[in-house]
């Protein structure tokens, strides 16, 4: 997979799953809109692939904010001259008072991390694609990459927004996909199973849930950034040119199975 001549822009580039997937993208010959929430981390993966020999710009930007879209994707063009791939990868958690709880069944959901979670993880994700279609179709086309979950494919206790969230990501990629096929921009997303990331790592902390997780993937471990970095860039590539509207799953198989017992005697 190569990217020679390709600007490609990476939302949520700071850490985790768009970190790895923005040094992938510079490894291969694009040049890199590396934007985050926090300003100095992207700066840090700019940095990284400035100094392998790449080419990259550090944007400070709110995913879930207009203004941020609009910095991320103006950015971009203005320096390197247009658009022609997009990975929407930006989430995270909402700021909350002491004591409040993230993780909560749906009548005891706090709104504010509802409405944080549906405007960065799912309006955020349409008001991007609507920002960068135009750009992508100047180029004559493109590639849209969405991060989804399997948690938008299936349930999960406890993170409900999270879920319904990344359902929409799943059906608004499905959506784009059918509209702009024949004008040149294909739409996919990866819909990643249990990652080694930032993100996760707070869950990983609650005594039980590493252990209880890895024995539920018949892979026996979490994934890596860099295993979701190949999906997105295979999609993002001219070796995906037929496949548009894809959810692809990345889970170690997790969601291969029906969940019955496995440790059953054979006949």
């Amino acid at each position: 997979m190569r990217f020679d001549g390709k600007v490609v822009l990476v939302s949520g580039a700071g850490s985790g799953i768009g970190r790895a997937t923005a040094l992938g993208f510079a490894e291969r010959g694009a040049r890199v809109g590396v934007a985050d929430i926090d300003g100095a981390r992207a700066e840090a993966v700019a940095e990284e692939i400035t100094k392998a020999g790449g080419v990259a710009l550090a944007i400070a930007a709110d995913a879930g904010a207009p203004a941020g879209i609009e910095a991320m994707i103006g950015g971009t063009v203005k320096a390197f001259g247009g658009l022609d791939i997009l990975h929407n990868n930006a989430f995270g958690q909402p700021a909350l008072p002491s004591g409040q709880r993230r993780l909560a069944f749906l009548g005891d959901l706090d709104e504010r991390v509802w409405t944080h979670t549906i405007d960065l993880g799912l309006t955020g994700v349409f008001r991007a694609m609507k920002g960068a279609i135009p750009e992508l179709l100047a180029r004559g086309g493109g590639a849209i990459v969405n991060t989804a979950s399997i948690s938008g494919l299936f349930a999960d206790f406890a993170i409900g927004a999270y879920n319904t969230a990344k359902a929409g990501v799943i059906n608004l990629t499905r959506v784009a996909a059918i509209e702009y096929a024949s004008r040149g921009i294909r739409v996919n997303c990866v819909c990643p199973g249990a990652i080694d990331t930032p993100l996760l790592r707070p869950s990983l902390s609650i005594p039980g849930f590493a252990e209880e997780t890895t024995r539920m993937i018949p892979m026996k471990r979490l994934g890596r950034p860099e295993e979701m970095a190949g999906v997105v860039m295979f999609l993002a590539s001219d070796l995906a040119s037929y496949v548009t509207g894809a959810a692809v799953v990345a889970d170690g198989g997790l969601t291969a199975q029906t969940g019955l017992p496995t440790r059953i005697p054979l006949p």
